[in-house]
């Protein structure tokens, strides 16, 4: 794991997520050569200090997007665009739920990776699925070299990542390489289904899923029997759930395990373990719902696996980091002891000698990833050479 900030799991956990959507070392550099102090700050005063220096950077590349622009040299503007996105998806994912400037923040990253992904002519279409009376906004990315109906992975968030994030870290093109598809999607209680229309986590993941199923059924170049599910931290407990009770996904597989979610909000009030984000109380009560910590945690006494994973009947894979510091390697091996029905089922843990250790290999993506789409391309028929 990099830490640029000795004292601060959070910031550097932060900054590492920034490097493998795609940030730049020297850009890294800039932005954080200020902060060491702050770092060392409580939430509030020290998250003022970050999203100024990581904001300040996204305007200054917009700025230089805008030159580009004006020469008509539009792939290097995008790409810029796509990199003043990182930062500023950074910089709000670090703000505490009701901060004052999160809302304005969100707007301008949507604004800025979407103008982006349109001038460097990226492999990502928006889509929406009705949901209700709203909608669940996913990331298309076509299989690459696929004649006819392609397979399909949908891939979900955990507790504070977004579908962009997750386009960003690399999975789609990894799988578009290999013939497989890519939906990420923003599920109930993540990305802009929380910000923009208030749609709350649940439990019982099924609810969305099929919703999304129903969708891809729809479509004339996805092929319905081949429709994978991936989930990434607390998408660990959301894949294998909605799996079991969704029997049209055809396999699925999580990047890092969360067999037992409630046990570690246990062990979270304890002071046991590593938290994702500033203002982590605040932010699961945002997530989930809950006017005070105590009504989260019966919220929370839901979200297990036990009793459930028996009723898998399709390919699985379970993988976790060798020194995940969020969520220990217990429950990815529980998850995998109860996956009895499963006929391919994998238990696959990342160790120094691949790198991708800490939690869902956000420390080093790339050989974790690369084994994940290999796995998903064998599984749903695409290809590996």
């Amino acid at each position: 794991m990099f830490r640029y900030f000795p004292t601060n799991y959070v910031w550097n956990l932060g900054i590492d997520l920034a490097i493998e959507m795609g940030a730049r070392i020297g850009e890294i550099e800039e932005m954080c050569a200020p902060l060491i102090e702050a770092s060392r700050q409580p939430d509030a005063e020290g998250v003022r200090a970050f999203r100024g220096s990581w904001v300040r950077m996204g305007d200054k590349l917009c700025s230089l997007a805008a030159d580009d622009e004006e020469q008509g040299r539009l792939i290097s503007a995008g790409d810029k665009l796509q990199r003043a996105a990182i930062y500023y998806l950074t910089a709000e994912r670090m703000l505490g739920h009701g901060d004052p400037t999160r809302t304005a923040l969100y707007a301008r990253f949507q604004q800025v990776f979407n103008r982006g992904i349109a001038l460097s002519h990226a492999n990502c279409q928006r889509v929406e699925i009705p949901y209700g009376d709203s909608h669940i906004a996913g990331l298309y990315v076509r299989a690459e070299g696929v004649q006819g109906r392609q397979p399909l992975l949908v891939q979900v968030n955990g507790l504070d990542s977004t579908k962009e994030m997750k386009y960003f870290v690399g999975l789609p093109r990894w799988l578009a390489q290999r013939g497989v598809a890519s939906l990420i999607i923003d599920q109930p209680g993540t990305g802009e289904a929380l910000r923009l229309q208030g749609l709350k986590a649940v439990f019982n993941s099924e609810q969305w899923a099929s919703k999304v199923v129903d969708y891809l059924e729809t479509r004339d170049d996805i092929d319905p029997q081949r429709i994978g599910l991936e989930g990434v931290s607390l998408g660990g407990y959301y894949c294998p759930r909605a799996v079991a009770f969704e029997p049209r996904f055809a396999m699925g597989v999580v990047w890092g395990a969360n067999h037992d979610w409630r046990d570690v909000q246990k062990k979270r009030l304890q002071r046991e373990g590593d938290f994702p984000v500033p203002h982590y109380w605040e932010h699961v009560r945002w997530v989930w719902g809950g006017d005070s910590i105590d009504d989260f945690m019966q919220i929370a006494e839901n979200v297990h696996l036990d009793g459930v994973l028996d009723r898998i009947k399709v390919p699985f894979l379970v993988t976790h980091g060798e020194k995940d510091s969020q969520i220990p390697l217990k429950w990815a091996e529980r998850t995998y002891e109860q996956l009895v029905n499963s006929p391919k089922r994998e238990l696959k843990v990342f160790t120094d000698r691949e790198g991708g250790v800490q939690h869902s290999s956000f420390d080093n993506s790339a050989n974790a990833g690369a084994y994940i789409a290999d796995w998903v391309a064998e599984t749903l028929g695409g290809r590996t050479v």
